[in-house]
């Protein structure tokens, strides 16, 4: 089973670039967002990371622009955790809401670190394992 979470945004003004179209960097926000949610929806978020001594860096990140996103769109962003160990993969897809049309999609690979010695851990804390252990993940 996948760990699934929906965001929804509304796109700003600022986000856009001259073109009038949300400027690409800011789908990087908005996955930030949405992965900030899922974590939080999951119960183990940055503060908890930062508790048990780990962080989990974006090591890879591939994206797809379907379709550019414009000025007071209504966006809803699915966001899923498919692994947890060796590595954190998170899937993002970015929807109008309004519509249901797909505009962009993206996924991520995060590393677990120590943050005392910056050091690789290949598994994932124990207590985002028990939070997410109904899920088979």
């Amino acid at each position: 089973m996948i760990v699934e979470s929906e965001s929804f945004i509304k796109v700003q003004f600022y986000d856009l670039d001259p073109m009038n179209v949300v400027w690409h960097g800011n789908y990087i926000k908005y996955m930030e967002t949405a992965r900030c949610d899922l974590l939080s929806k999951i119960g183990y978020d940055y503060d908890d990371m930062r508790a048990d001594g780990v962080a989990y860096p974006v090591a890879t990140m591939e994206v797809k622009f379907i379709k550019p996103c414009v000025f007071n769109q209504n966006l809803r962003v699915v966001t899923s955790v498919e692994e947890i160990e060796p590595c954190l993969m998170i899937r993002y897809t970015i929807f109008d809401a309004d519509t249901g049309e797909k505009l962009f999609k993206a996924k991520t690979m995060q590393i677990c670190v120590d943050v005392n010695t910056n050091e690789s851990i290949y598994s994932a804390p124990e207590r985002l394992k028990e939070k997410l252990a109904c899920c088979n993940l």
